[in-house]
């Protein structure tokens, strides 16, 4: 039997030949350090996991100081998820918390920390009516209805839209995650804490003990200051979905979409990831779960045929976001495909999408519970496909021969690929990839459509290794004293594919990791 040799990267030298990002900054020169900033808890990064900390520690009697790159608010989508919540109850809706672990646990292949996991699964729904509770009675939660329902990656509906209740003022954001860090930035404000945008972290200070302590920023005008956390010191700084080389390193596979859809765009460069990687931390082990959203082009692809841009059908339709995402991107030229589909299509939306449904079949706000609003609905995603024909987004012929030159695909192939779905079709049968035989239409009445769509690099789900405390870890899976990690930074949850086993899943995780650490830091155990 023979064993691979684990490499000893246990000096700095070692270390900083490890990864191109390895060798830390210099120092910032003492008289360059303009002020020291000094509150209980001292947190990198202001988005949703961020804030949700501060605002956790300020409720619990602790002081705050808030960096953060950006200049406003961070936050992107409308979800966010948790397993239980009243909501989902006031909905006859109740999940099966260890079937929820297993099926998380089968997408993610089994390379999940399962005590993370745990921590998810048992605290989510704490958490997300803590953020209820605390935007006060502006705010309510209704429960999203468009998640897949097909016999396999079935999606639980746990997804909530978190929205400002009518006639109430409070808030500027009327809805979604710019709400939810709205609601959160306002308890730390109120409480007097100070949060600093526009000011970049650049590395992490240790005492003579080892314990992290501080951390050096520049704003936008150039000047330095030192953070001190006296109790932690917590890392809430994003994913890396920015650096190529650290994409290259953990997760290529999101090199190959050419769309990028994080907002702020660039913002998500990795830069806790590089700090507590100088501080001593230990990524957990690669290639890092992606979520890649259909959004580069249309909003839309529904359940119909799809090809690639040789004209092929690639995959069974039948399927889950992520799984279309990945797929179309592993084609020739990835970067789109197309759905195809006749003049009865929007018909065909409106009575399978209760057996189908899911993200880009349905319209975002699509909400639990709802029936297909022909007035609404139908009238929403009609003219959504007719804005779509209109700017060069979707295809429209009278002949299959004219679709195929508007597509530049072969032609060719793709009369042939449509002809043999069609067989299928009479058929009753996929022989090819087996999808449902409620979900094969013909492809026989014009006008025909071929709808463009695409892969859109969103998040990278990989981070350093922590307990369930929120300790950051070094090598040899010991806490760094001080040092806390939140969000995506923090690692262990996810492995392989992003589990849309609910939409928002990650927006949960960040509320529910900034409560927890906040937990650890006032019980004394950071």
């Amino acid at each position: 039997m023979h064993f691979i040799e684990k490499e000893d990267y246990s000096t700095p030298e070692a270390r900083a030949a490890r990864y191109p990002w390895g060798t830390p900054p210099p120092k910032i020169d003492e008289s360059l350090i303009a002020e020291t900033v000094e509150a209980d808890v001292a947190i990198i990064g202001g988005g949703i996991s961020g804030l949700a900390t501060g605002a956790r520690c300020v409720q619990l009697g602790q002081t705050v100081v808030v960096a953060e790159k950006s200049g406003g608010l961070v936050a992107h989508g409308a979800h966010v998820a948790s397993v239980g919540s009243q909501c989902q109850r006031d909905n006859g809706v109740y999940i099966d918390k260890r079937q929820f672990a297993r099926d998380w646990m089968r997408i993610c292949g089994s390379r999940v920390n399962e005590d993370l996991l745990w921590l998810y699964v048992n605290k989510s729904e704490a958490a997300f009516e803590w953020l209820l509770e605390t935007g006060g009675e502006a705010v309510e939660a209704k429960l999203f209805g468009g998640y897949y329902k097909g016999p396999d990656f079935t999606e639980y509906p746990g997804t909530h839209v978190v929205v400002q209740k009518p006639g109430y003022n409070t808030y500027k954001y009327k809805g979604g995650a710019l709400l939810m860090v709205e609601i959160l930035d306002k308890v730390i404000r109120d409480a007097g804490q100070r949060i600093d945008r526009k000011t970049v972290a650049k590395y992490l200070e240790k005492d003579e003990n080892g314990r992290v302590v501080s951390f050096i920023a520049q704003d936008k005008d150039g000047v330095y200051r030192r953070y001190v956390g006296k109790k932690a010191v917590v890392l809430a700084t994003g994913d890396i979905g920015a650096d190529r080389e650290m994409m290259k390193y953990f997760a290529p596979l999101g090199l190959v979409p050419e769309h990028n859809g994080y907002y702020p765009a660039g913002l998500n460069t990795g830069d806790g990831h590089k700090m507590a990687y100088w501080a001593g931390a230990e990524y957990e082990q690669h290639d890092w779960a992606l979520s890649m959203h259909l959004i580069a082009y249309s909003m839309y692809t529904f359940f119909f045929l799809h090809v690639n841009r040789e004209g092929r059908r690639y995959m069974n339709e039948d399927t889950w976001v992520q799984a279309k995402a990945i797929r179309t991107a592993q084609q020739p030229r990835g970067q789109w495909a197309w759905s195809v589909f006749d003049a009865r299509w929007a018909d065909q939306v409106r009575y399978l999408s209760p057996i189908n449904g899911g993200q880009f079949v349905q319209p975002l706000m699509a909400m639990y519970g709802d029936p297909w609003k022909e007035e609404e609905d139908g009238n929403e995603i009609i003219q959504a496909i007719d804005n779509y024909v209109q700017n060069g987004l979707c295809c429209k012929a009278d002949t299959l021969e004219e679709l195929a030159e508007q597509m530049d695909v072969p032609v060719d192939t793709f009369l042939a690929t449509v002809a043999r779905y069609n067989k299928m079709y009479e058929q009753q049968n996929d022989e090819d990839y087996g999808k449902r035989t409620a979900l094969l239409t013909p492809i026989t009445k014009p006008p025909y459509y071929a709808l463009k769509f695409g892969p859109s690099m969103l998040d990278v789900f990989g981070g350093v290794n922590t307990d369930v405390k929120l300790h950051v870890l070094d090598a040899d899976y010991k806490p760094i004293p001080g040092l806390l990690a939140v969000g995506m930074i923090a690692g262990g949850l996810y492995g392989v594919d992003y589990p849309l086993l609910f939409n928002g899943n990650s927006h949960g995780r960040c509320l529910t990791w900034g409560r927890q650490a906040a937990e650890t830091i006032a019980n004394g155990e950071s």
